[in-house]
């Protein structure tokens, strides 16, 4: 059963990620992601990523070599199962890479769980929108 207050709190967590995501803030990404083991994360072009640990690296890597990103998201749905919720989007993104000013979209699925009394994000996937 979904209700608003859930929906927020998912939303919220959403937003959490992609602001600590255009920060490049590796502490607040950290907050926002389960720390366990059987967390998963593929980049665009990547392999699958398992656990927080290889995750965690595959974020400083990307943050240390993005001068400049600014994400834009349009949700396309949120659905909620009972501890378990998902939140389907279109990631619209600018970055500046070597000087390179670049725009793109990613299809992109965030999964979060509720762990405790908290929802973390426990799978990311992305995908480019080929044009």
């Amino acid at each position: 059963m979904q209700n608003q207050n859930t929906t927020s709190e998912i939303l919220a967590t959403n937003k959490a990620f992609y602001r600590a995501f255009e920060k490049k803030d590796i502490e607040a990404m950290s907050a926002v992601w389960s720390q366990g083991t059987g967390s998963l994360c593929v980049h665009p072009g990547w392999n699958v990523l398992r656990g927080w640990k290889e995750i965690q690296n595959s974020w400083v890597k990307i943050f240390q070599n993005t001068a400049y990103i600014e994400i834009n998201t349009d949700i396309i749905v949120t659905e909620v199962r009972d501890r378990i919720a998902y939140v389907l989007l279109v990631e619209n993104i600018l970055q500046v890479i070597d000087g390179r000013r670049i725009e793109a979209q990613s299809m992109a699925t965030n999964v979060f769980e509720l762990l405790g009394s908290k929802w973390y994000l426990v799978h990311h996937h992305a995908s480019p929108i080929m044009r």
